[in-house]
């Protein structure tokens, strides 16, 4: 089978074994655009998902934004950060920051307002302020599906990350990339098979740390939804 030849090829090669074209330094390269994105996205989206869930203003605009981003073309976006930014790591996290930003916001509006209007009541007659019900009250009640969010923020990420190599710079889109351009296709099939690899080990972890992170409560109400 060819695809296993060349995955064999991929992974005995010398240069992909140490160096600045090594799979480990890809990966690591992959891994901090990704998470320089998903690090922006959140302290943009979260905290106005959270003041929009619990306020219950904006929520049907918020779902209109989410659905209208899904249609953005990244590539599209790239080359346009490129032409404003110049080429760098801005023209790629920008893109990527949006990819992110909606599933974040959508997850931190529906968490909060998943919370029991019971509870929040109960809250306040006890004497929490607005604040501390959200922080206190509702954020811990919304946790998984803000989890729900990252999880499936994190997978897109590093799912489209591969972009970054279309402007020059890193990650795991070299090799797609690069075998594309040189007729390497070796080095194609197991760039991409890496990125699958990593987006597969992303939902693991988001399953994992639903399951053994969460307190028993959340959980049983995570499986519950």
């Amino acid at each position: 089978m060819n695809w296993l030849n060349w995955l064999g090829d991929f992974f005995s090669a010398p240069d992909h074994r140490s160096g600045p074209d090594s799979i480990v330094h890809r990966i690591t390269e992959h891994l901090v655009l990704s998470g320089e994105a998903l690090l922006c996205a959140a302290l943009l989206a979260v905290p106005l998902g959270l003041l929009i869930g619990y306020t219950g203003r904006g929520v049907t605009l918020v779902t209109a934004f989410a659905g209208a981003t899904r249609a953005l073309p990244t590539l599209g976006l790239v080359t346009l950060a490129v032409l404003l930014a110049g080429v760098g790591d801005t023209a790629v996290l920008i893109p990527l920051v949006a990819l992110a930003a909606p599933p974040l916001l959508v997850a931190a509006v529906e968490g909060v307002r998943g919370t029991d209007p019971d509870v929040r009541d109960a809250a306040r007659g006890i004497g929490l302020t607005h604040p501390q019900v959200l922080w206190q009250v509702c954020l811990p009640s919304g946790a998984p599906t803000l989890l729900a969010g990252f999880r499936t923020a994190t997978v897109q990420v590093i799912a489209t990350a591969t972009v970054a190599a279309y402007v020059g710079l890193g990650g795991l889109g070299r090799y797609v990339i690069d075998g594309l351009a040189t007729r390497k296709y070796a080095v194609t099939v197991g760039g991409a098979l890496l990125v699958v690899l990593l987006a597969v080990g992303a939902q693991l972890f988001f399953a994992l740390l639903a399951r053994y992170a969460l307190p028993p409560g959340m959980r049983a109400q995570r499986r519950a939804r």
